[in-house]
């Protein structure tokens, strides 16, 4: 259950997480803190390899730190068996890769209709809600294309639509726009930006200036370590 007026939905505490390759050892996060509020939208800024996509994994559940604590509403995530993290994901979280990473031999509408059924919701309700969603995204009219005869720009689309598709608590965001070019980039983050004035919580990690300037706030990682943070345009 969620406790009335408390503002924070997202806390990560002293994280810390290691690699290990061929018998070596690559520290990645180094005791990286972060809080989220509900409804914030913040962006993870940093140079490649400081650990932006490791952390963001590690605050959705689909990693676990080597020490450290990810709390998401009142569920330390510590405490969840990995079936149990597989389902809070499911219903808590959603993702936005970007790769887009959407099923090749679904159609868009399936593709968004996948989400929800393995988190139970009924077949109807699921592909009203997808067609809902896409249309609102101005991909109405490829409800029934599959992803590759799609542009880069549209997949990213769909593939927000599939995050948004069980009405999560936490939106992530990883890279959303570094495969695509500016205009498709500036209609992703408009998206992005109509999700947030809705409530949407959102974390999103790029390494484009411009891009986090949409957000409340950014965070900077440098080595593993949160090195500043503050308002998206501060220096």
């Amino acid at each position: 259950m969620e406790h009335p007026g408390v503002s924070e939905l997202l806390a990560a505490r002293d994280l810390v997480k290691s690699f290990h390759t061929d018998g070596a050892t690559q520290p990645v996060l180094r005791g990286v803190s972060v809080t989220v509020e509900r409804g914030e939208w913040a962006a993870i800024m940093g140079p490649s390899g400081c650990g932006k996509s490791t952390l963001l994994h590690l605050l959705g559940g689909l990693d676990r730190p080597d020490a450290g604590s990810v709390v998401l509403g009142d569920v330390d995530l510590a405490s969840l068996g990995v079936a149990e993290r597989a389902v809070l994901r499911r219903q808590r979280v959603g993702y936005v890769f970007q790769q887009y990473n959407l099923v090749a031999h679904l159609d868009v509408t399936a593709n968004v209709v996948l989400p929800q059924r393995l988190a139970g919701t009924g077949r109807k309700a699921a592909r009203e809600r997808a067609e809902e969603l896409l249309t609102a995204l101005g991909l109405g009219d490829r409800l029934r294309a599959l992803p590759g005869t799609l542009s880069g720009g549209e997949q990213q689309r769909v593939a927000i639509a599939r995050a948004l598709a069980n009405r999560p608590d936490l939106l992530l965001a990883d890279e959303p726009t570094g495969a695509l070019d500016s205009a498709a980039a500036a209609t992703v983050i408009e998206l992005l930006a109509a999700q947030h004035a809705a409530g949407q919580t959102v974390v999103m990690v790029t390494h484009d200036a411009e891009v986090a300037d949409g957000a409340d706030r950014t965070i900077h990682l440098r080595d593993g370590l949160v090195v500043g943070t503050g308002a998206a345009d501060a220096p």
